[in-house]
């Protein structure tokens, strides 16, 4: 198995500190009722009052308790299992990430549970509960908002080892230790990319993004956007917000290609918005990359079965799901590195991004959809809208 060398990378090493769990017995002596009764109330039993039982919990929540599912007391020893929580398995680089870490943790002779999320913060605390009722060694887990997450806190508080993918956390000097995460540097990446856009000559760059309340990966490389257009003295529009895994984006490209002067290139935040952008531009009557480039990030597998291929800064997934694996033993082993483990990005130079010129005349677009009101510095939100029929 491949093995990661961490002397390079800002990790800083504590002693390990992991916080003391609370027992049933726990539970039972701060109620003020017996074990039994915390037994039967922790098992849905009705032989319970509703007084009692809300005693119970109430205690429980107080100490942070969990009921052990795997029905033995394995709070001193460890289950050579750990818990995998991510956005959603149907974006091809959680998958891949997901799928690194359990032939990681196979070979070492740990099982792998998992929990999604679907993009939505508040589903977050439920998911990760889910994981920890099994008693899991160490959760590899992506968050919202990793800067400002409760279930952080929650798991820092209770002294759970984790590792982060593909939130980046910079250093805070305040900080007791900072977080560990392993990520790609997504404000350098993204800054790259439209550089490289910048350098074809394209100065009408608009970005297009998932939902930055969802997404602290989604504002970093909007940080890095702002940042290659500012180098080149370029102004920095607002980004246009989709709501994640939006299945149609014409009625918002209507919009943001209707302007004046029409953008030349789009930077889309993520590959999986990328392919679905250029499929609506096509049924819209636009030509990629004759009319409008096109730019993803990520690197899906499958931006290279397009045809032309995706153009996209591509973050190794595999490597992400390995080194997190890799980092999450050692804190469980009781060394607990803290800190942030940035990975090489690379951008994939395809087919869909092309040098601006100004002799090709731009197609007129398709008058398949209303157009709205153009707002070019104002962040739209799409509803999921069922599947195109007909024009690809």
């Amino acid at each position: 198995m491949k093995t990661f060398s961490f002397k390079d990378i800002d990790i800083a090493m504590i002693p390990s500190s992991r916080a003391a769990r609370h027992t049933i017995k726990d539970v039972a002596v701060r109620a003020g009722v017996s074990l039994a009764t915390v037994s039967r109330v922790l098992n849905g039993s009705a032989a319970v009052s509703d007084a009692t039982a809300e005693v119970v919990r109430t205690a429980a929540a107080a100490l942070d308790f969990r009921p052990n599912r795997l029905g033995r007391n394995l709070r001193a020893s460890r289950t050579n299992s750990i818990g995998v929580m991510l956005p959603t398995l149907r974006h091809p680089v959680f998958a891949e990430c997901l799928d690194r870490i359990e032939c990681a943790a196979r070979d070492a002779g740990h099982a792998v549970t998992f929990a999604t999320t679907n993009y939505d913060p508040s589903r977050e605390e439920q998911a990760s509960e889910l994981l920890l009722q099994q008693r899991v060694d160490g959760l590899i887990l992506t968050v919202a908002n990793a800067a400002h997450s409760h279930l952080l806190d929650k798991l820092d508080r209770e002294g759970m080892p984790y590792v982060l993918v593909y939130n980046q956390l910079q250093p805070v000097k305040s900080a007791k230790a900072p977080r560990p995460c392993v990520s790609v540097d997504n404000r350098k990446a993204a800054h790259d990319m439209v550089a490289h856009l910048i350098a074809l000559g394209h100065q009408q760059i608009r970005m297009l993004t998932g939902q930055f309340g969802q997404s602290d990966r989604a504002r970093l490389r909007y940080k890095g956007y702002g940042d290659a257009l500012r180098k080149a003295q370029l102004p920095v529009p607002d980004a246009v917000e989709f709501a994640f895994m939006v299945q149609d984006t014409r009625s918002v490209l209507m919009d943001v290609m209707h302007v004046h002067p029409r953008p030349t290139a789009l930077f889309c935040a993520s590959d999986q918005l990328a392919m679905q952008v250029i499929r609506d531009l096509q049924a819209m009557g636009l030509r990629v990359p004759q009319d409008v480039s096109v730019a993803g990030f990520d690197g899906v597998q499958v931006g290279e079965l397009m045809s032309p291929a995706l153009t996209t800064v591509v973050q190794p997934s595999a490597e992400v799901g390995l080194c997190a694996f890799d980092l999450l033993q050692r804190v469980i082993l009781g060394e607990q590195p803290r800190g942030s483990a940035l990975l090489h990005h690379t951008l994939r130079l395809g087919g869909t991004v092309a040098p601006y010129s100004l002799s090709t005349p731009a197609s007129p677009l398709e008058p398949a959809l209303p157009r709205r009101s153009a707002a070019p510095h104002k962040s739209f939100s799409v509803a999921p809208q069922p599947p195109l029929k007909g024009k690809p």
